[in-house]
């Protein structure tokens, strides 16, 4: 069972259909990580163009899924609710694997140090447990 669904999860970030790209949040320790899923379904508006005859997830928008459960994480903590968690740099993002139709994204971000609303994270992607893709994050929490 999850611990957030898709609709509890716009109570606490800003993003809607279709830039929302998580599904639920599977497991929460606010202010420290989260774990959430994306199921990719065919019908997501970006494989009509990225490719239409070898449809593949695109990696940003892979690193911006991490980026939405770390902010669920973050945003969770009292002090942050209703803010809205801004991306301030990416560095050391890799792909290891395609993601496509059908697979079901398995995203784990970490929070790392604060100073005031400066902070990092680390995220992982896994498809079928195997890494599809990782980033080190950093971001500006603000209005």
């Amino acid at each position: 069972m999850s611990v957030y669904t898709t609709k509890e999860i716009m109570d606490i970030i800003p993003h809607r259909t279709p830039f929302l790209l998580i599904d639920t949040i599977e497991e929460l320790e606010p202010g420290v990580r989260a774990v959430g899923k994306k199921c990719v379904s065919f019908n997501e508006p970006y494989f009509a163009g990225h490719f239409p005859k070898n449809p593949v997830m695109p990696g940003v928008l892979i690193i911006e899924a991490m980026a939405q459960v770390g902010a669920v994480a973050l945003l969770g903590l009292p002090e942050w609710k209703g803010k809205t968690a801004y991306f301030v740099g990416i560095d050391k993002a890799k792909f290891k694997k395609k993601v496509f139709p059908g697979d079901v994204l398995m995203i784990e971000t970490k929070i790392g140090k604060c100073k005031g609303p400066i902070g990092t994270g680390e995220a992982q992607a896994y498809v079928d447990g195997k890494l599809a893709a990782k980033a080190e994050l950093t971001f500006a929490v603000g209005d």
